[in-house]
């Protein structure tokens, strides 16, 4: 099974001064930039600000790891020892995540790919 990093997505209180460090650094505009997210892109990867994170528990940036079968996957770290965070969420054209923290707390994101 490949798995491979995909996004990482930091919770923002204010995504306006975010927003600018972020263009400032990757030196793009973001693809998408809602008040409900805004994501850039750099080459395979995409960076998030989600300014509801905090309010969703996210304790810090997630890493998302691209899996081919999120809800197996989801079982399997919850069987391993995870804590469930986020359950399995379509964010639009099938596109699925989820969110778990590791026993230290870390968290760890899934991603699945929607139908292209």
């Amino acid at each position: 099974m490949t798995h491979a990093l995909k996004t990482i997505v930091y919770p923002v209180k204010d995504v306006g001064p975010a927003k600018e460090l972020f263009r400032t650094l990757l030196g793009t505009e973001p693809y998408a930039d809602e008040p409900y997210y805004v994501g850039f892109r750099t080459g395979t990867h995409e960076i998030g600000l989600d300014p509801h994170g905090h309010g969703k528990g996210m304790t810090g940036p997630v890493p998302y790891w691209t899996v081919p079968d999120i809800r197996a996957t989801l079982a399997r770290l919850l069987e391993a020892g995870a804590k469930p965070l986020q359950d399995v969420q379509d964010v639009g054209g099938g596109t699925l995540i989820a969110a778990v923290q590791d026993p230290d707390g870390n968290l760890v994101g899934l991603f699945q790919e929607g139908a292209a």
